[in-house]
């Protein structure tokens, strides 16, 4: 299963448009910060390699690569893929909420909404149908995740421990560890999720 990036025209924000912006955001960041491609590269634990393609618009890094690299930046992932607030009310349209992962059988997850960083909260609206699921080796330290089944069975993996979250339940997990959610139901399966990253 791929955590790559994938924006669909009919559900978010084109895929070249937000690679552009992506790009020029990352490159921005950090010439301002002053920071070298090898600077960065150490920084995020992501190959210089890696760096230039996504700094031409020419690699669509996955949620994992956006993580690392915002965390490196001192920024917000949402504020790299231009959903973070802004003054007292920023209206987000729906054409331009960025899917930030789809799932091989259809599944997708949207990135709704979040503030700017290095402290953030992010607003994410997951769809997952039976079978697919997403892996992630871990956030920063005091990172939050709050979640709301509307639909289906969640199976919350973090570290060893195995969570079933269903439908009109909530959850918070302290996803600073390696974490999996996963659809092992029969139907489809729709849950909100509130990222809360403090650095302490």
């Amino acid at each position: 299963m791929t955590d790559k990036v994938n924006i669909m025209t009919d559900s978010g924000a084109d895929i070249a448009q937000v690679s552009l912006a992506v790009a020029s955001r990352i490159r921005n960041w950090r010439k301002t910060k002053k920071m070298s491609l090898d600077e960065l590269s150490r920084r995020a634990g992501v190959s210089k390699g890696m760096l230039v393609e996504i700094e031409k618009g020419a690699a669509n890094p996955s949620i994992a690569i956006l993580c690392k690299l915002a965390a490196a930046l001192g920024v917000s992932v949402a504020e790299i893929v231009n959903v973070a607030s802004e003054p007292f009310v920023h209206v987000i349209e729906g054409s331009a909420i960025p899917v930030l992962w789809q799932g091989e059988r259809g599944g997708c997850a949207r990135l709704l909404a979040g503030t700017a960083g290095p402290d953030m909260i992010e607003l994410w609206r997951w769809e997952m149908y039976p079978g697919e699921c997403f892996t992630s080796s871990g956030h920063p330290a005091g990172t939050f995740e709050l979640l709301h089944v509307e639909e289906g069975v969640l199976t919350l993996n973090v570290e060893e421990t195995v969570t079933r979250v269903n439908a009109g339940s909530s959850a918070v997990a302290k996803t600073e560890a390696a974490h999996r959610y996963a659809n092992e139901g029969e139907g489809l399966l729709r849950f909100t999720m509130t990222v809360a990253e403090f650095h302490r």
